[in-house]
């Protein structure tokens, strides 16, 4: 089977319309025997308000799921005809290019949304604890909401336990586009945890985990990765995934050990060579800051997508050509104020809060996010953020208008098209 070429990239091709509906929450299902993780994440401390969610949830009962699904079940698909399912599935998606990565307690529902108004065509869930999610009704309502234009959704685990992750997935496969494996995550927790990146140790786990969503989910099964050191040893690891029945692969370019985005670069050759190798559709994760940086790495590793993080924490906006001033200082004159800045996109966050309650937690995370550059300016309003025990979204909104009334404005920039071209064409001549 040839694979098909990937399709020619264009910014206007992505751009999505926003439209909302009330959030579909999973609810109570019954509960499950308790198998041991090694650690687990730390629990909710009933006493901290900002693991209260921020207004009362809302929750359509009536809403049925819906999942883009053919005819015939994946788990009687082998070979040659899981993977013309995956791209089949994939071309059905849209091929989506731009893609918010999974990152914990910040890529949930409300700026997954944002992110979409300004042109992600496709997001991951924060990473979720598939015992916790089996076991814990709260856990699940909390951690887990969506809705009907929050499509296409990766909803990702993580798991030591095939028969644990396969209970979680089937809760969820009904609003989602693919169930995905965490096989990534670099952090200590995760080594105590036994998953993560450190599955990497225990290959023949992986395997069976990725086995049995395959043969047992009515969804395809995706799985995000780092990179082996040895580039044969990654060679090896993600043809075994595709084996194993997974139909999507996300590639961070980093080592387990190379947890600094900013120390370490992402090797783009790694992604490169296992999107030569492998018949399914591959992604690539890693330096994307920009749309620079996005069509440079579609161009040097031939992904069919790409996953941003913690530059879209910043700018959320960076998927519709909107850049922040660290990321022009050396063409100043090539860029322009874009007219939007982050306490902007600040208020649009708190509106679809609003509109789809998450805990404060996540909220008091992204206003530091949003606004670090602004508090740099006045840092005595980012203490009286901090004093705060219990935030309100009247707090919040009052003190956007008061950085404002500060004078404090850190613009998001834009590429001035016109002396771009006027630039190349005094060059030319």
């Amino acid at each position: 089977m040839i694979k098909p070429k990937s399709l020619h990239f264009s910014l206007l091709n992505f751009y999505p319309k926003l439209l909302f509906t009330n959030t579909i929450s999973l609810m109570a299902l019954p509960e499950t025997q308790t198998r041991t993780i090694h650690s687990d994440p730390p629990q909710n401390d009933a006493n901290n308000d900002d693991d209260d969610f921020c207004s009362n949830q809302q929750q359509d009962q009536e809403e049925q799921p819906s999942s883009a699904l053919d005819e015939t079940p994946w788990k009687y698909l082998s070979g040659e005809s899981r993977v013309e399912r995956a791209w089949a599935h994939w071309t059905k998606l849209g091929r989506p290019k731009l893609i918010v990565a999974p990152m914990v307690d910040n890529s949930e529902l409300p700026f997954r949304m944002l992110c979409r108004k300004y042109g992600a065509t496709a997001a991951y869930t924060p990473m979720l604890h598939s015992r916790i999610f089996t076991e814990n009704e709260k856990y699940r309502n909390q951690e887990f909401t969506t809705c009907k234009e929050d499509r296409p959704l990766f909803v990702q685990f993580c798991a030591n336990d095939p028969d644990v992750l396969l209970e979680a997935a089937r809760r969820v496969e009904p609003y989602c586009d693919y169930v995905d494996i965490n096989l990534g995550c670099p952090q200590r927790i995760a080594r105590r945890g036994n998953y993560g990146a450190f599955l990497m140790d225990n290959l023949p786990l992986v395997k069976s985990l990725v086995e049995k969503l395959a043969l047992n989910l009515n969804v395809p099964v995706s799985c995000k990765i780092r990179v082996f050191p040895n580039l044969q040893d990654t060679l090896k690891y993600a043809k075994m995934l595709e084996d194993a029945g997974c139909s999507l692969l996300a590639v961070h370019g980093r080592t387990r050990d190379e947890k600094d985005g900013k120390k370490f670069r992402a090797d783009c050759n790694a992604i490169k060579v296992v999107k030569n190798a492998l018949r399914i559709p591959v992604l690539a994760n890693g330096n994307i800051r920009h749309m620079d940086d996005v069509q440079n790495c579609l161009e040097q590793t031939g992904a069919d997508g790409v996953l941003s993080a913690e530059s879209l924490l910043e700018n959320p906006a960076l998927f519709t050509g909107f850049r922040t001033a660290n990321w022009v200082a050396d063409n100043e004159k090539e860029n322009i104020d874009g007219k939007l800045d982050q306490a902007d996109l600040l208020v649009e966050y708190l509106k679809l809060c609003e509109r789809y309650p998450v805990p404060w937690r996540m909220i008091r995370s992204h206003v530091h996010k949003l606004l670090g550059d602004w508090f740099r300016v006045q840092p005595q309003v980012r203490e009286d953020l901090n004093a705060q025990s219990r935030l309100t979204f009247e707090f919040l909104y009052n003190l956007v208008d008061r950085l404002r009334e500060l004078g404090v404005r850190v613009p998001l920039y834009q590429k001035d098209t016109f002396s771009a071209r006027s630039s190349d064409e005094d060059m030319a001549i």
